[in-house]
């Protein structure tokens, strides 16, 4: 197939691609730890991966198990012809369809694949000062709960607008995702959770993670109510995740935002956060 040959001594290129990893991550402006820290994601069982070359360059691949779907991940390209091979490898191997992170969000020869989620990230200023049309406080035990099923509803809906799970399938990942996040709940360690006021009424409501990554504050959720939007609050729900980085002494804010979010997309290009990784699939036909 395309001239492919698996090979066994995988060392060059192993080397290479962490290497190659950890520049797009330090091109990002991400500091050495934070960089380290992604990488060590990033090559997450890498030691099952299957690799080949064509003496061009590298393709690098897998298969996992995820919601009840078996997927495949391009988890490195730089062979000439290597998509067509990694694709078919992929299906060979059961895979119902085909995902591939893309440093930057340059989507290169993979324009064709559905952006399925991307990963934003944007340093924040020392002493980010709370918008002045709103009120910040700490969401009430008490209404956790309420909080709780909004967003786990808003999650599912997330996931099923960007096509690549249906609503059982989103509503699992939901489950395990939440559980794997906030084991102890409203008290989980590192976790806090705002409500936003304007004008007496709560308009939207935060959830991050303080030290989610080496200097790192995760926006797990800043929502504004749909009832609220197309007032600005949009925006200063950002400054508030700004704020609430700097509270947990942290320099860096990241969250995920999936495929087919346009507005969300064009208020996150507006106030500066930039593509760190985007994850991008493509359903393969069935062999």
């Amino acid at each position: 197939m395309n001239g492919m040959a698996i090979v066994t001594d995988r060392d060059d290129w192993r080397g290479g691609f962490e290497e190659r990893v950890l520049d797009g991550y330090r091109a990002a402006g991400c500091s050495e730890p934070l960089a380290r820290a992604l990488l060590e994601r990033a090559t997450e069982g890498i030691d099952g991966w299957t690799v080949a070359t064509d003496g061009t360059g590298w393709v690098a691949v897998g298969v996992r198990e995820a919601n009840g779907v078996t997927v495949g991940r391009i988890h490195d390209l730089t062979a000439t012809q290597g998509r067509e091979w990694a694709e078919r490898w992929c299906a060979e191997n059961g895979a119902q369809r085909v995902e591939v992170r893309l440093a930057g969000g340059a989507a290169g020869p993979f324009a064709d694949y559905t952006v399925q989620q991307q990963i934003r990230k944007r340093a924040v200023p020392e002493q980010p000062l709370l918008p002045p049309e709103l009120t910040v406080r700490h969401l009430m035990e008490a209404e956790y709960p309420t909080w709780y099923a909004g967003e786990e509803a808003a999650y599912i809906a997330d996931i099923v607008r960007a096509g690549s799970l249906t609503r059982e399938q989103a509503k699992a990942k939901s489950d395990e995702d939440f559980a794997r996040h906030l084991p102890q709940g409203y008290l989980t360690p590192g976790h806090a959770f705002y409500a936003m006021e304007a004008d007496g009424q709560v308009i939207g409501t935060g959830w991050v993670n303080h030290g989610f990554l080496p200097g790192v504050t995760f926006g797990f959720s800043l929502e504004v109510y749909e009832e609220h939007r197309g007032k600005g609050y949009g925006r200063a729900a950002m400054t508030v995740g700004a704020w609430a980085t700097r509270q947990g002494g942290d320099e860096t804010m990241m969250f995920n935002v999936f495929g087919g979010n346009d507005v969300a997309m064009r208020l996150y290009d507006s106030t500066g956060f930039t593509i760190l990784d985007e994850y991008r699939s493509l359903d393969l036909p069935r062999t």
